[in-house]
């Protein structure tokens, strides 16, 4: 009997993970669309917040620089979002802030030339004028190795034997943004857990007129029911005795972003200053880029396996990865204040909600762009509590590791699925 090749197998497509009624090429109805679209807004929240919080206090800046850059961040990831999702890998994934950057812009936050300036609003132009810099400069590495098609010929050698521990490592390796950050504020962070993973994973299959709403919005219902218990919290004075450190993490008027934030503002290019240039400081946030490279590559195989799409070739994979340098390149010319990678958990929820439409991902991208130019109303989810996003993360983190149990092998990556890339 002659041996069939490779080309001449066809998989049908429950090959892929089951129970998908939208994948990447279908839309779900467009108000189940924007429902969902809204989610992962809300979820991409929690990395827009978390990163500006930490680095802009060390940059000397005040709670109004801070909601400027979370605005910008927020604005940047949509148009991120937006240019992946149309011209890049075409996969429904989120490109926003990267915690690989926040080590290598630490250094440069002090470095002595930057940390010795008295003037604290001073100092926080002139490290963020430092920091873009440094983003422009590193962003050339994936620009080059995505559009010289470098980067397809080395994914060539990504074998499913090699890629599942990076993507197991890539899911259950961030669990420290997860648990250890619940547990400072079991209050609220408990709860959310556990009713996240009830309705979720165990009351899933509950539906209304045929949807089931429990699977696809459990997230939405999560956070509006553990926000307003936490809101009660604050309000009864729960925590009026409580440590710093536990008011902090608990209460929900202690971002103050909502006082701080203009009713309208548009993020632009150099809107801090044009950008200054440092060896030393570039070469230190190449390898954050080097890092965002390798997770980004991991992020986009476990995207397509939750998305039910087919595995990316090489050249998609290249020509996204070339997109993600455009994508930092922007982040140094509007001033994030940090560098983009694939966002973890928004691939995570692909796979919570079963639903790899890409249409979903850009009506999330249309919110982050519009909620970013109203300040006062994006700010208001904005102070959303980072320890609900955390026990979300708990679970979302779970699943984008799971999937590496089931990356399917090399024939099925070659074939064509009947929700393809296009």
């Amino acid at each position: 009997m002659a041996e069939v090749k490779p080309e001449e197998i066809s998989h049908p497509p429950m090959e892929q993970l089951q129970g998908f009624e939208y994948c990447i090429d279908s839309n779900p109805p467009w108000g189940e669309a924007i429902i969902l679209g809204f989610q992962h807004y809300i979820l991409a929240l929690g990395t827009a917040v978390m990163i500006p919080t930490v680095l802009v206090p060390m940059m000397g800046g005040d709670d109004g620089d801070r909601v400027r850059v979370v605005q910008t961040l927020l604005f940047v990831t949509g148009i991120n979002t937006l240019l992946q999702s149309l011209f890049g890998t075409r996969l429904p994934t989120v490109i926003g802030g990267s915690y690989a950057f926040v080590i290598p812009i630490m250094a440069i936050i002090q470095d002595p030339s930057l940390s010795g300036i008295p003037d604290g609003h001073e100092r926080f132009l002139e490290t963020m004028k430092a920091i873009q810099g440094a983003l422009i400069v590193s962003s050339s590495i994936q620009i080059i190795l995505g559009y010289s098609q470098l980067w397809g010929i080395f994914s060539r050698f990504f074998s499913p034997v090699g890629m599942t521990p990076v993507v197991a490592l890539l899911g259950f390796g961030l669990f420290e943004r997860g648990f250890p950050v619940v547990g400072r504020c079991v209050e609220i962070g408990l709860p959310m857990l556990i009713l996240f993973v009830v309705l979720s994973q165990y009351l899933k299959n509950i539906q209304i007129k045929e949807i089931p709403i429990l699977e696809r919005f459990s997230l939405f219902i999560c956070v509006a029911l553990v926000w307003a218990y936490a809101q009660i919290l604050t309000s009864g004075g729960a925590y009026k005795n409580s440590a710093e450190v536990t008011q902090n993490n608990c209460r929900t008027d202690r971002a103050n972003l909502i006082s701080s934030a203009p009713w309208i503002k548009i993020p632009y290019p150099l809107q801090w200053g044009a950008p200054t240039f440092n060896a030393g400081q570039s070469f230190g946030i190449v390898s954050a880029v080097l890092v965002s490279l390798v997770e980004s590559t991991a992020s986009y195989k476990a995207a397509a396996r939750l998305a039910s799409a087919t595995p990316p070739p090489a050249h998609i994979l290249s020509r996204g990865i070339g997109w993600q340098g455009i994508g930092i390149l922007l982040d140094g010319l509007f001033g994030t204040g940090t560098g983009s990678t694939v966002s973890v958990e928004n691939v995570g929820l692909l796979g919570s909600t079963r639903i790899g439409s890409r249409r979903v991902i850009q009506i999330s991208a249309g919110f982050m762009i519009f909620f970013s130019m109203l300040g006062k109303f994006g700010a208001l989810f904005a102070s959303i509590p980072f320890t609900i996003f955390a026990a979300v993360y708990c679970v979302l983190f779970g699943l984008v590791g799971w999937s590496s149990c089931f990356l399917p092998d090399d024939v099925l990556w070659c074939n064509a699925m009947q929700c393809c890339l296009g």
